[in-house]
């Protein structure tokens, strides 16, 4: 495989201050059976940005993903372009012929 670049966790810091004891954890589908649904939550830190977390509603005391406001856009930005769409992701390369 090589080297590979190292990892740099920009958001160690934040993600370690972060208060989720109160947070308004919000799933898609409500009213759907709980398990297996992707939780966010919009949480203020002490530098007074408002972050984005995400866990999944299966293990709520497992990780949690930190979106700084800039990633959560490009992130929902993503989501209705379709670039997560199963059928894309799967489909041949072209290119690759």
């Amino acid at each position: 495989m090589g080297d590979s670049a190292p990892i740099y966790d920009d958001k160690s810091e934040v993600r370690t201050e972060l208060d989720l004891t109160s947070a308004e954890w919000q799933r898609y589908g409500a009213g759907r059976r709980r398990d297996r649904h992707v939780e966010v939550a919009f949480v203020e830190h002490t530098d007074g940005v408002v972050y984005t977390v995400m866990r999944s509603s299966a293990d709520t005391a497992g990780p949690v993903l930190v979106f700084t406001p800039a990633e959560w856009d490009a992130f929902t930005r993503g989501i209705l372009a379709g670039e997560f769409d199963q059928e894309k992701r799967s489909a041949p390369d072209p290119s690759a012929d």
